[in-house]
């Protein structure tokens, strides 16, 4: 074991009285907030002086094919799905007017079709591509995330919380005669009133969405002594209009049944996370949002919704909206693939498998649930490795965004599936982090869920951090 733990200076971001974003800095000392003692832990099996990130996995993607299963005619809506999450889109089409990206498959990429932001930036490219006249705000850059932004306040002062569009269709083809400005950012940066989106993975997210809510409500009250050491609580998101349900998830606010996709854990359905997603993300309306978000005549070169059921069409696939073929492309995605030996070699692995364990970190992220009953046999009573208890946690000051969505509050956030973790570049909801050290400890900040494990990872010795660290990225 290592020895005591040094004191250190957290920076952390706060939600002010009115709302926006300001800093706190705290010094804070890890066994003052761990409460427990040390757990009993393996030596370590990796010798260093100081452990460190290994990065990304090389080698083969290990993700973006169909599940194993699915039949014929599935995996022929797999292929042709695939397609079209691929595709770029067109003003013609609906792009627009305002918009993030032309594609889902630009961010959603790494390291395969599917996955989560790329290595190079494709929101800087498009920007000023095909005679665009917009700019590129600070935020992004090149070598950093895809990011959406939102603002945390109207000018008013109420809360937003809402996406503004980085992009417009203003000089880009087929949209003459439109002329649209980007939102200020610069102003709303200056007034901390911006926060920052990633685009999460989907890997594996049939599974999750057949995931009972039976399975995850008795997960979250399972090992109640040891959460209860370590001040983890969590609950399920619920969107019930009126009241927040302490101690349970963030449903949707129709049926009461549990949501579990997005960052707080806000969208219900695959389908519901498409359809935003196109809305939101491209600009494109659909039967499932209708409106488009920014109603100029001017600029628009489509009919409203832009993409529907097409009642004409030759074959049963054709006949479906896009938003429905991007949601059975995302259903039918395999999980990642986890490495046995890389990095480390499996002792090393192993060892951290063990501590991931033994210092709480599975106590939230869970290493695996089940699907229940499922109409596509090969989602059906299926294993589902996602280390995710797909609860929302209060993740204190640090990583508070000034955001509610459904019940879920402005320091609350769904505990990220690491299945894929090897193969990530960018880490938090924001993509703050790219090391996973760096990462772990933005997990420590006033009233955070995760203080008592990240006091623990703290007090590992750095062959014992390493271990960790490789068990992470051979997922």
């Amino acid at each position: 074991m290592a020895g005591p733990s040094p004191r250190w200076t957290n920076v952390a971001l706060v939600v002010s009285a009115v709302g926006f974003l300001t800093f706190e800095f705290a010094i804070v000392s890890p066994k003052a907030q761990t409460g427990t003692s040390a757990p009993a832990l393996a030596p370590a099996v990796s010798v260093v002086s100081a452990a460190k990130d290994p990065g990304p996995r090389g080698g083969d993607a290990g993700a973006g094919g169909p599940v194993e299963g699915l039949s014929g005619p599935e995996l022929e809506y797999f292929y042709n799905s695939l397609d079209e999450f691929s595709d770029t889109e067109e003003v013609s089409l609906g792009l627009g007017p305002r918009m993030n990206l032309d594609s889902c498959k630009g961010c959603h990429v790494q390291p395969a079709v599917g996955g989560t932001s790329p290595a190079l930036n494709p929101q800087v490219v498009f920007a000023t591509q095909d005679n665009a006249s917009d700019s590129v705000p600070a935020f992004l850059t090149s070598n950093g995330p895809a990011r959406e932004a939102r603002f945390v306040r109207n000018a008013d002062g109420t809360p937003d919380g809402g996406v503004h569009a980085i992009f417009t269709i203003s000089g880009r083809p087929g949209a003459d005669g439109c002329t649209l400005r980007q939102p200020d950012f610069d102003a709303e940066m200056g007034r901390h009133n911006v926060i920052f989106r990633i685009p999460t993975p989907t890997f594996g997210a049939g599974l999750i969405e057949n995931i009972p809510d039976s399975a995850i409500i008795a997960n979250a009250s399972s090992d109640a002594a040891a959460k209860g050491a370590l001040g983890i609580r969590g609950r399920a998101n619920f969107q019930v209009s009126g009241r927040t349900i302490t101690g349970q998830t963030n449903n949707n606010g129709n049926d009461g049944t549990i949501s579990r996709f997005g960052w707080k854990a806000q969208n219900k359905s695959l389908l519901l996370f498409s359809g935003e997603a196109y809305n939101v993300e491209m600009g494109i309306s659909s039967e499932l949002f209708q409106t488009e978000r920014e109603e100029m005549g001017k600029c628009q070169f489509a009919k409203v919704p832009n993409t529907v059921t097409n009642m004409a069409a030759a074959t049963p696939f054709e006949a479906l909206s896009a938003i429905e073929k991007f949601a059975i492309f995302m259903r039918f995605l395999a999980p990642p693939t986890a490495s046995a030996t890389t990095p480390g070699g499996a002792p090393s692995i192993g060892n951290g498998k063990q501590l991931f364990g033994a210092i709480g970190c599975a106590l939230c992220h869970t290493p695996g649930l089940q699907t229940g009953d499922s109409t596509v046999a090969a989602l059906r009573d299926k294993p589902v490795n996602l280390f995710s208890d797909l609860l929302v946690h209060d993740m204190g000051v640090g990583l508070a965004d000034g955001v509610s969505q459904g019940e879920a509050g402005p320091r609350e956030f769904r505990t990220a599936p690491l299945w894929g973790l090897g193969q990530r570049l960018f880490f938090l909801h924001d993509g703050r982090a790219s090391d996973l050290i760096a990462a772990i400890r933005a997990h420590r900040s006033t009233a955070s869920e995760g203080n008592g494990v990240v006091g623990n990872f703290n007090q590992l010795s750095e062959g014992q951090k390493q271990d960790l660290l490789n068990f992470l990225r051979s997922l």
